[in-house]
This record gives structure tokens, C-alpha cells and sequence, in this order.
């Protein structure tokens, strides 16, 4: 269970080891990516969602 609960040390090394590998400039590039991949799991889901009121108004 201790593994949840990062204190402020466990946080800046991780920060710290992740501009290491990626750099400063991928950094960017990778959040702006992971922002495309959430946005557009949230457009399906609520494409399911809609799919899913469609049917049901059908029957």
C-alpha cells in the first residue's frame, strides 16, 4: 500500500529521471500526445454512450 503515497523526494526523482531520458524537448511532445489519446477515449466513450440512448429510444 506504501507504493500510493509518493512524498516529495520520490516525486522529484522520478521527474528528474524522466527529463534524463526523454529530455527537455520531447517532454512536450509526449504530454501533447497523451492529451490526444485521452481526448479522443473520451469521444468514444461518449460515441458508445449515444450508440447506446439510439437503441434503446429504437425499441
Amino acid at each position: 500500500m506504501r507504493l500510493l503515497f509518493l512524498g516529495s523526494w520520490e516525486i522529484i526523482l522520478i521527474v528528474l529521471v524522466v527529463l534524463l531520458l526523454f529530455g527537455g524537448k520531447k517532454i512536450p511532445e509526449m504530454m501533447k500526445g497523451l492529451g490526444k489519446g485521452v481526448k479522443s477515449f473520451k469521444d468514444g466513450m461518449n460515441g458508445l454512450e449515444e450508440n447506446k440512448e439510439d437503441k434503446d429510444n429504437k425499441e
